[in-house]
């Protein structure tokens, strides 16, 4: 099989204290506290650096489902969103050879005003998605989010588990060569769960390439017959789930 994901040799250094020149504007409106105090000079002195990913590489294969698994602070998230194309490596390089949708974290995309109709036209367009194909596909979408009673209403109104239901339910349908998803399948209930990963199961039969962050060993057991173990930024362990899964457990 064509090898379809390509990362070599990625770090990614962080400022600590400091906040990237490309954060995004939930980010900045969340530092402004931290600014003011720091006018006042009652602001923390900590600084220094953070590698949150260190010299990490590896490869997928188009058509293969991976996990990547790690406890918190192991650099699964950072790698996701450099994936995503949302921060740039320090150091290293990423090549992609097919449209990748990115599910990283539940609602982006989402305009709080706006009701779920109108969110899916506004999201699929961010990703990607051109309005007739929208169209097509909005139905399709509806019926797996499972929200048809809220659908005129403003996704503000909505559950953290509506918002996951829409979110996953629009990238599941930009038919993607490659899907990353990152642990949002955990907001939503445990019919729901099962729901997403059957929907997983069958876009990786279809040849889907998919890339699956969880903590939950045995959904990446059930879906990736190969795993990534992360810990401290670095890749320490690259084989069957079953061993990986194993391993993170003993951490």
């Amino acid at each position: 099989m064509t090898e379809i994901i390509q990362i070599c040799s990625l770090s990614k250094k962080f400022k600590i204290g400091q906040r990237s020149i490309n954060a995004s504007l939930k980010e900045s409106i969340s530092a402004l506290p931290t600014k003011i105090m720091s006018k006042m000079g009652s602001s923390s002195k900590v600084s220094g650096e953070l590698w949150a990913l260190k010299n990490v590489s590896f490869s997928v294969k188009e058509g293969e489902a991976v996990g990547i698994v790690g406890l918190n602070g192991s650099g699964k998230s950072t790698l996701l969103k450099i994936l995503a194309r949302v921060m740039e490596p320090t150091e290293g390089f990423i090549n992609l050879y097919k449209k990748t949708s990115c599910l990283l974290e539940v609602g982006t995309g989402f305009h709080p005003d706006l009701t779920g109709r109108e969110n899916i036209f506004l999201n699929g367009s961010i990703l990607g998605m051109k309005i007739k194909e929208i169209k097509l596909k909005l139905d399709s979408i509806i019926a797996f989010s499972e929200i048809e009673k809220l659908l005129d209403t403003p996704v503000k109104y909505y559950s953290s588990g509506m918002y996951m239901r829409l979110a996953f339910s629009i990238a599941a349908h930009l038919d993607p060569g490659v899907l990353v998803v990152d642990e949002v399948l955990a907001v939503g209930d445990a019919a729901f769960q099962k729901k997403c990963l059957d929907l997983l199961s069958k876009l990786r039969q279809d040849g889907k390439t998919i890339l699956f962050v969880s903590h939950s060993m045995e959904s990446v057991k059930n879906l990736c017959p190969r795993s990534i173990l992360l810990s401290k930024g670095e890749l320490v362990a690259d084989g069957s789930s079953e061993e990986i899964a194993q391993l993170y457990l003993d951490n």
